[in-house]
Parts: structure tokens; C-alpha cells; sequence
């Protein structure tokens, strides 16, 4: 399987990128984390590991593109059109729904700290993990 600079991602790339990007240590990982190269230098060769030929550039373009698509998607569902979609929606929605999303917390003292909660999180989905 030959994929270059210019070629589009197959389904099984894709597949495949999802089945890396899905491991919890690779998702704690990524959150928070702006500079992530050495991360997606890993994910790439995880990647050539299942017979993925993709350099870590494309890997952080695809996942960027990847994210942005399912947010968009996301967006649309909540406010009610459920006609936007896309192919890999649901694999997203299993990594990306427990992402952890910064927010401010008072303190006793008055002031602010940032702190991680979950969204979309019941205690069966916590206990399962």
C-alpha cells in the first residue's frame, strides 16, 4: 500500500488511525498538548507497524481534519440537523466524548483554577472504562 504527500487517505488508513488514536494513553496524550509532534512521530510509526506508510505530518493533518469534521457534524446534531454526516462519526464520538474540557473553578479563596471534568460521562460509561 503505497500512500504519498498527495494521496487521499483509504478507509482502512483511516481505520487504522482511529484504532491508534482510540488507546487511552495516546488520547490522554494528545489532550492538552500543543506541542505534539514526538506524539505523532509515535502514532506514524504505530502506524507503518499495520502496514500504514504516512509520515507524522499527515497524521496530525488527518486527525485535525478528522476533529474538526466531527465537531461540525457534532454541532449540527445538537441544534436539531440531523441530515449532516459523516463516515466515521460514531468511532469519533467513542474517543472524542470522553474528552476532558478545561474549566474554571472557584476556589475557597475566591480565585480561579482550571480544573479537568468530562462531558457526557454517567457513572455506568465511568465504570466501564
Amino acid at each position: 500500500m503505497e500512500s504519498g504527500a498527495g494521496k487521499h487517505w483509504t478507509e482502512e488508513e483511516v481505520k487504522a488511525l482511529l484504532s491508534v488514536w482510540s488507546e487511552k494513553n495516546i488520547r490522554k496524550q494528545l489532550h492538552g498538548t500543543l506541542r505534539n509532534k514526538g506524539i505523532f512521530i509515535y502514532i506514524a510509526k504505530r502506524l507503518q507497524e499495520l502496514g500504514v506508510c504516512r509520515d507524522w505530518k499527515q497524521c496530525r493533518a488527518k486527525y485535525k481534519n478528522l476533529k474538526y469534521e466531527y465537531r461540525t457534524v457534532k454541532y449540527a446534531h445538537n441544534s436539531g440537523d440531523v441530515t449532516k454526516s459523516m463516515k466515521f462519526f460514531y468511532d469519533l464520538d467513542a474517543i472524542l466524548r470522553y474528552e476532558p474540557v478545561t474549566q474554571l473553578a472557584a476556589e475557597e479563596n475566591g480565585r480561579c483554577s482550571a480544573t479537568e471534568m468530562q462531558l457526557n460521562t454517567s457513572p455506568t460509561t465511568e465504570s466501564t472504562q
